[in-house]
């Protein structure tokens, strides 16, 4: 009697390879190819960008936080709690920049849910998680349109914030790739304060503007002027010769969500609805004929 081999998996259903260095490249493609069919399904057209802290509480949780440290205290010593205190004192000072990216994202979206268009406008996007990225998502939520979070596998747990679109929810491994879809479709890019991966997410897409990288006029607000000052001094690299005066063009400094809800819907109907919004018959292009 004949015997046979079992029959090999397809190179497609083998887990081990998939997982391998050798398969890095079909793992990439993946986080490329996925959230793609996905963005079409979900007719994403484009979209605007919140980055931000992700430490940021509201108001009501960070007045929360400080109050409970403040009455169960009795274990810390003198030097910890005073830095706990400091702590929590500036969390409750930066709430208001959770409040107002929720509301700038309402505000965002009850104006874009209204242009008559076959496929969703400016769709607020986040990094998925807490803080800016929570703020944001909500007040989408409660404009009642559909909102995006990009999430990254990290070493500490980071989970999806409960206010994104479920079927606009998404997974990365790879930052590049979550990086390329943060850009791939924005139009509009909202810098809240935040720290390393706020700033580096900032200068990534100047960087693009500025070496004319980008197939998109895409619009830069940094929101929070006495934060942003203190930690970049941007003057500096225009008075050193590292970039040219115009490159400061590229952002606009603002302080609340009504002067940022002008500045974007002014300019993303300038640049990307012809100076006046759609009108329901017109066809508007696929996502996947623009230039990354």
């Amino acid at each position: 009697m004949t015997e046979h081999l079992k029959a090999a998996p397809v190179a497609y259903q083998n887990e081990p390879f998939l997982n391998s260095p050798d398969g890095r490249i079909l793992r990439m493609l993946a986080e490329y190819q996925e959230p793609l069919a996905r963005f079409r399904r979900e007719q994403i057209q484009d979209t605007v960008v919140f980055f931000g802290s992700a430490r940021f509480q509201g108001r009501k949780g960070a007045a929360e936080a400080l109050a409970a440290l403040e009455q169960n205290h009795a274990a810390e010593s003198a030097a910890k709690l005073e830095q706990d205190l400091k702590r929590a004192q500036a969390g409750l000072d930066m709430a208001r920049y959770y409040e107002e990216a929720r509301k700038l994202a309402h505000m965002l979206t009850k104006w874009s849910i209204q242009i008559p268009a076959r496929r969703h406008r400016f769709v607020v996007t986040t990094g998925g998680g807490p803080g800016i990225m929570e703020a944001a998502n909500l007040g989408a939520h409660e404009a009642g349109g559909k909102s995006i979070g990009l999430n990254i596998q990290l070493p500490f747990e980071q989970y999806p914030n409960q206010f994104i679109t479920p079927a606009l929810n998404f997974q990365f491994h790879y930052f590049f790739m979550r990086k390329f879809w943060f850009a791939y479709l924005a139009k509009g890019l909202v810098i809240f304060p935040g720290g390393f991966g706020t700033m580096d997410e900032l200068f990534e897409i100047l960087t693009l503007a500025q070496t004319d990288k980008l197939a998109k006029k895409i619009l830069v607000v940094i929101y929070g002027t006495e934060y942003w000052k203190k930690i970049i001094n941007f003057q500096a690299f225009v008075d050193a010769g590292t970039v040219s005066p115009q490159d400061l063009d590229q952002f606009k400094f603002v302080d609340t969500p009504d002067e940022a809800f002008e500045f974007l819907r002014d300019g993303l109907t300038k640049y990307h609805l012809g100076g006046a919004p759609k009108t329901q018959g017109e066809v508007l292009p696929e996502i996947a004929k623009t230039r990354p």
